[in-house]
């Protein structure tokens, strides 16, 4: 609670649970140096949600939070989303591999919608499907802030996948969007299309592992081609069968947006631990002196 030399704090993989979670939420709401926090795959449940949307509400120095894997629902959401809602100060989120469904879809894209400080939200590897998808991209759709957003390997299908392209086309600030395994079809795939007609700003687009077949494909290739103002700089679309008109309209596309780069099927792994993650806690720890 008084050190003033650690600050980053990696506890994840053990069994704090909820008691731990209150433990280490106390902390946090005196120590004013640690800016790192992971407490990914504790079981912190909704007793550990509660503990930190409690610290989070006082806390003005943790920027970057892991809490993957810790088997938060709809229940441990509200607390979470009244967190979200009011903390300016974190940047980095990971709420991915949880248990959220429908109504902490609702819930949370409220919370979003109202966020001033969030860039980068990663809250794939959940059960949002229809309703709560759709609820999750309104509020992407409202937010000013949010850069990256990884919603991926969870259900959106066709409903989420229209309120994201709506989203798309009313928000100007997000760059990078992964809608990875979603049960995405050729229909969603064309509502996403049509915000990218409208979208400036997008830059990376993962669609891969959809059902988008070479009609869903076509949409998206050919709403960049009538987006001459596009910022994508990558897009990741599934590996389907090459046909002639296909091929034809990639080579369009690239003639248009020569640095573009496309790929179909791409070469995704499916790792736990985000790259940012893994870079965050490569960096030299800061330890106290001694004269030992």
């Amino acid at each position: 609670m008084v050190n003033t030399s650690i600050l980053t704090l990696d506890l994840s993989d053990n069994w704090l649970q909820g008691e731990g979670a209150a433990a280490i939420a106390e902390m946090l709401k005196e120590n004013c140096y640690i800016s790192a926090v992971d407490l990914s795959d504790n079981k912190l449940g909704v007793e550990g949600a509660k503990a930190f949307s409690a610290m989070l509400l006082e806390n003005t120095t943790v920027v970057f939070l892991q809490l993957s894997g810790n088997e938060f629902d709809d229940r441990a959401a509200k607390y979470l989303a009244d967190a979200i809602a009011a903390n300016s100060k974190v940047e980095i989120l990971d709420l991915s591999y949880n248990m959220f469904g429908d109504k902490a879809g609702e819930i949370l894209g409220t919370a979003i919608a109202e966020n001033i400080g969030l860039k980068e939200l990663k809250i794939n590897w959940n059960h949002f499907h229809s309703q709560g998808a759709a609820a999750l991209a309104k509020g992407l759709a409202a937010n000013i802030f949010l850069k990256v957003l990884d919603v991926s390997y969870n259900g959106f299908g066709n409903s989420g996948a229209a309120a994201l392209g709506e989203a798309l086309k009313a928000n100007t600030v997000l760059e990078e969007l992964n809608v990875s395994s979603n049960r995405i079809l050729v229909e969603g795939a064309l509502h996403i299309a049509a915000g990218l007609k409208e979208n400036k700003t997008l830059k990376r687009l993962n669609m891969t592992r959809n059902p988008l077949q070479s009609e869903g494909c076509r949409g998206v290739l050919k709403a960049l081609q009538a987006n001459s103002g596009t910022g994508i700089e990558i897009l990741d679309l599934p590996d389907i069968p090459m046909n002639k008109e296909l091929s034809e309209l990639c080579g369009a596309v690239k003639i248009l947006f020569p640095n573009l780069l496309l790929r179909y099927g791409g070469n995704v792994k499916l790792e736990k631990k985000s790259q940012l993650k893994a870079e965050l806690w490569s960096q030299p720890k800061v330890v106290a002196n001694s004269e030992n």
